[in-house]
């Protein structure tokens, strides 16, 4: 049922800015809404599109994807790999969440503890700095691959 809630409001979103919620766009939506990967590239978002929509261009997807950020229902991510990564924005996400990376697998993990709440504090009382958004990526090594590290 949440996932049909994300959806509707995502539908809504797009349309409150005067775009059709097309097929196309509806399934790229529907990509992020189902998929257990939070953060996919273009070229993963259009491999999993093109099972549904075999005609689908990847231009298409890009396209897309950049009026979503534009929009606001996709945030645009870079972890250093070479590629953009986008994640959906929802209201029932925390407003703030950081990423793991590792460096062996690939792996991006999210975690939530968000303990630079005190330092923004301080930088909006003594810089008068309103801080709307910030962004921690951890590199290092996840579970698995730093077993597969001390066994080599």
């Amino acid at each position: 049922m949440k996932q049909q809630e994300i959806m509707k409001t995502l539908r809504e979103k797009i349309k409150e800015h005067k775009y059709k919620f097309t097929t196309q766009r509806q399934d790229i939506l529907r990509v992020f809404v189902d998929s257990e990967d939070k953060h996919m590239s273009a070229e993963e978002v259009y491999n999993m599109v093109k099972e549904i929509q075999p005609y689908i261009g990847l231009a298409t997807v890009y396209r897309t994807l950049d009026l979503f950020v534009e929009l606001g229902l996709l945030k645009k991510l870079d972890f250093g790999d070479g590629r953009a990564r986008y994640e959906l924005l929802d209201d029932s996400m925390p407003h703030f969440h950081h990423h793991l990376i590792c460096l062996d697998c690939g792996e991006i993990r999210e975690f939530e503890y968000d303990m630079l709440e005190p330092l923004e504090e301080a930088i909006e009382e003594e810089e008068r700095f309103q801080v709307v958004d910030h962004v921690l990526k951890m590199y290092g090594y996840c579970r698995n691959c730093r077993r597969k590290r001390r066994s080599s």
